[in-house]
Formats: C-alpha cells, structure tokens, sequence
C-alpha cells in the first residue's frame, strides 16, 4: 500500500528538518518528502477521518490488505486518490520511523516535539504518540521487522564504464556511462545504465545517507547515556 500511495505522490522537495532546540529530529537530518506533504494535509481534516486514517496506516504498518477499507473511506470523506496518496504515505513513513528506533533513544517528548515542529495538530500528535508508544508497540515493531527482511539481498555485483560511439542522440554520442548488473538473493538480475552525471548524483546522495546514519547513531548515544 505504501508503494502504491508514493507512486500517487507529486514531487515535493526535500528540508532541512534541524529542530528549534538544536537537535536533528527522529525523521532524520532531512524531511521524507512524503512526511511534509502529509504533515501540510493533515491540518485540513477532521478528528474522526484522521483517526480511520490512521488505523488504516497501523493495519499496513502490520502487513494487512487494506484496500476496500481506504476506498470505504475515501467515499465517506470526499477524499480524492491524490489526497489519499500524501496522508496514508506520510502517517505510513513517520510511524515506520519512529518504530525502527530503539526505545531508549526515542522518548514521548522528543517524538511530540518533533510533531509540533511539523505543525500537526495537538489531537493527532496525542493519537500518533499512542501507535508509537502504546500496547501495540512491540507486534508493529516485529511486523516491520519482519517485512524489512522480506527483501532480497544483493549477492553479485558488476560494473563497467561504457562509451556511446553511435547512437540516434547527438547529446549522447562520446558521454561516459556505467553498466551495471546486479544479482540478488531471490534468484533474479537487474541491469541498467547510469548515465555519469546521474552516478555523481547518486554517489553524493549516499554520501549523504551515511553522514545522516552517522549523525543518528551520535544521538542514539547520547540519548541512552541520558
């Protein structure tokens, strides 16, 4: 569902999201695109579509088939598939988030905080706070867990740097490119073409992944020696 619901998504920018206090927020040092969208969205709806909504998120957070029951509820709110989009994928990230955190470098503080420095409304920070904090806690935390090791694996991986000597496009006549051909766990091989100023554009963003990694585990740290 979370798939479905990004691909529906317009493109939204990334932000910064240093908070007022200083510190990085639980998110991350930068916004899921679809975490600001919901958290924009969200203001405009009442309690009552916000909290089935909700549930509907926290059933896909636990690996349920929830189709009918947003489509039930996109009839009842007058909510278009666009709108459905932004709010099921934002609630979606933020709770996957939070619940991937180990509980002593998250507290309720720091996660309301952070809400109120997305302006969501105090009534869905209360029931947000509940999902993430609440009974239910430990079956979400093991359902994501469960379906993160779903994925497959890359076991072989080979690359090449390519040049277009002939090619139907004057702009890609002579311009590097790098093959790759990846094999993964489940059996299947994937191969594709990078073009060198897409590569540098990937090569930075994973720089900048694990800066952000870094940078989290630095406040895990110093969150359990607290």
């Amino acid at each position: 569902m979370a798939a479905i619901a990004k691909a529906l998504l317009p493109h939204y920018q990334h932000s910064g999201l240093e908070t007022n206090l200083g510190r990085v927020s639980f998110l991350g040092a930068r916004i899921p695109a679809e975490v600001e969208a919901m958290a924009r969205s969200v203001r405009e709806l009442d309690k009552e579509t916000f909290r089935k909504l909700l549930k509907v998120t926290v059933s896909a957070l636990e690996g349920k088939d929830c189709k009918e029951l947003v489509k039930v509820i996109a009839e009842n709110a007058k909510l278009s598939d666009e709108q459905l989009a932004v709010l099921i994928s934002g609630m979606y990230t933020l709770l996957r988030e939070a619940l991937r955190l180990p509980t002593a470098s998250l507290k309720q503080e720091v996660f309301k905080e952070d809400l109120q420095e997305l302006r969501i409304p105090e009534d869905f920070i209360v029931d947000f706070t509940t999902v993430v904090f609440g009974n239910r806690q430990p079956a979400l935390e093991e359902a994501i867990q469960k379906q993160a090791s779903k994925l497959p694996r890359i076991e072989d991986f080979k690359w090449r740097v390519d040049v277009a000597i002939s090619t139907s496009s004057l702009a890609r006549a002579l311009q590097p490119s790098i093959l790759m051909q990846l094999k993964l766990s489940d059996g299947s091989a994937h191969r594709f073409e990078v073009p060198a100023g897409k590569f540098q554009e990937l090569r930075y963003n994973v720089a900048l992944i694990l800066k952000e990694m870094n940078d989290l585990e630095k406040r895990s740290v110093l969150k359990i020696q607290d």
